[in-house]
């Protein structure tokens, strides 16, 4: 029998500013931007914040300017923390299985992995998986969209079209964007202003 998910939700913005400790701060960022400690790292020291919306916008700051607040190496964990587009269900969370076009249904039962994939599923995930690969190999992070709920057969052009015709420096640019309408997205969908 399967039990359904613990409920996503963030901690009081209160509890945030004046009791969170690292982790309690990490663990709430995290359900905004996925697991990235330089994100964290600033923004904790950036407390106190009136709203999560406050906390986003100074999150734009830095990825905006990541070279005045991130090393390089930073920069690349901060990308490297999203999951990849068409990353094995099991291992996304729910926010992210909802954001990569699985319905809400799918993603609390977090799909039974049994189940056989239909032969458009197929060819969508081996196209995924070999586009990754071209864009990590070019670039050399993952590829950072906001799907915004899109099929993911439909991210397959923009993956092809950004592998065809950008820089390193606009990839970078975008997903860093990406990253900050992703979490306003989040925040939207928790109900948290």
């Amino acid at each position: 029998m399967q039990h359904a998910p613990a409920p996503v939700s963030l901690p009081t913005i209160e509890f945030i500013n004046t009791e969170a400790s690292i982790q309690d701060f990490a663990t709430a960022v995290t359900l905004l931007f996925e697991p990235a400690p330089p994100i964290v790292k600033h923004l904790y020291s950036k407390r106190p914040y009136p709203t999560y919306s406050a906390l986003i916008d100074e999150t734009a700051v830095l990825l905006n300017n990541p070279n005045q607040y991130l090393t390089l190496e930073e920069q690349l964990d901060v990308i490297n923390a999203h999951p990849r587009i068409g990353a094995p269900k099991a291992n996304l969370s729910a926010l992210s299985l909802i954001e990569q076009g699985y319905s809400a249904e799918e993603a609390a039962k977090k799909v039974d992995e049994t189940a056989t994939p239909s032969q458009d599923d197929e060819v969508t995930q081996a196209t995924l998986k070999r586009l990754n690969q071209e864009y990590e190999d070019k670039y050399g992070f993952k590829f950072v969209v906001f799907v915004n709920g899109r099929p993911r057969n439909v991210i397959i052009p923009v993956m092809e079209e950004r592998i065809k015709n950008s820089t390193r420096e606009q990839e970078m640019k975008t997903a860093m964007t990406d990253m900050v309408s992703i979490a306003r997205d989040r925040l939207k969908k928790l109900n948290v202003a």
